[in-house]
C-alpha cells in the first residue's frame, strides 16, 4: 500500500502533471478503497507547490493560465457530474498559472476526469469492486499509453501486464518511466509505432525487398 501511494503520488505529479505518462486515473478495489484514499490525499497535501526554481517546491506552475483554466474546467465539470473533490479544487490566488495538487473520488465514465486526459496535478481516483472490475475500468479508454499494477503477487502482475491491460507499456509495482533500453509508445488514441531500443531504431531504418524466383 506504501509503495502503491508513494508512487501514484509522485507520479501524478512529475513536470507539474504535464507528462503524458504521468499518472492519472488511479483504480482502486473497494476492500482497500478507504485506506489508499486516505493516505493518497494525506501525501498529496505534503507536496508543496511553488516556483520551480526553489529546491523545496515539488511542482511548479501549468505551463500557461490558458492550459490551466481548461484544466479547472474539466474539475469543475467532473464535480457537477458527482465526482467529490477531497483535495484542491479551486484556483489560487496570485501570479503565474499555478493549479493545487486536487484529488476527486467518485469518478465514474461519462466525467471529465474519467473520459479525458488532465493534464495537470489533478488525480482521478475510481472505486472498482473486484480485480475483473479494475481491468475493465483501465481498458474503458480511447487513450492507451502507460498503465501500472501495484500488487503483492508479482506473477498476477505480470500476466495482467502482459496478457489483460490494454497499454503500450505495462509496469508492475512502478510507475510507467521512459527508458533508452525499451521500447516506447501506444496504442489507440496514443499513437502507434515506437521510439527507443531496437525496435526504435528499426523505425528509422529502410528495409530492402529483394524478390528472386
Amino acid at each position: 500500500m506504501d509503495l502503491a501511494v508513494e508512487s501514484c503520488v509522485n507520479s501524478r505529479l512529475i513536470n507539474s502533471g504535464q507528462s503524458c505518462i504521468a499518472a492519472k486515473r488511479f483504480i482502486v478495489p473497494l476492500s482497500i478503497s478507504d485506506n489508499f484514499i486516505r493516505k493518497f490525499v494525506k501525501k498529496m497535501q505534503m507536496k508543496k507547490m511553488g516556483d520551480p526554481l526553489d529546491k523545496d517546491t515539488d511542482f511548479g506552475p501549468q505551463a500557461q493560465k490558458r492550459l490551466r483554466d481548461e484544466l479547472h474546467q474539466q474539475v469543475l465539470e467532473s464535480v457537477k457530474k458527482g465526482a467529490q473533490c477531497l483535495l484542491g479544487g479551486e484556483i489560487p490566488a496570485g501570479e503565474g498559472a499555478y493549479y493545487p495538487a486536487t484529488v476527486l473520488t467518485h469518478v465514474t465514465p461519462g466525467m471529465p476526469a474519467f473520459d479525458e486526459e488532465m493534464f495537470g496535478p489533478v488525480a482521478a481516483i475510481i472505486t472498482v469492486q473486484d480485480e475483473q472490475e479494475a481491468i475493465e475500468m483501465a481498458n474503458n479508454s480511447v487513450f492507451g499509453l502507460g498503465a501500472a499494477i501495484f500488487t503483492k503477487d508479482v506473477k498476477k502482475g505480470e500476466r495482467i501486464a502482459a496478457k489483460q491491460l490494454q497499454a503500450g507499456c505495462c509496469f508492475v509495482n512502478s510507475f510507467v518511466k521512459s527508458d533508452p533500453r525499451l521500447p516506447f509508445g501506444g496504442i489507440k488514441q496514443s499513437g502507434y509505432g515506437r521510439e527507443l531500443s531496437h525496435f526504435g531504431i528499426q523505425e528509422f531504418v529502410n528495409i530492402k525487398t529483394v524478390y528472386v524466383s
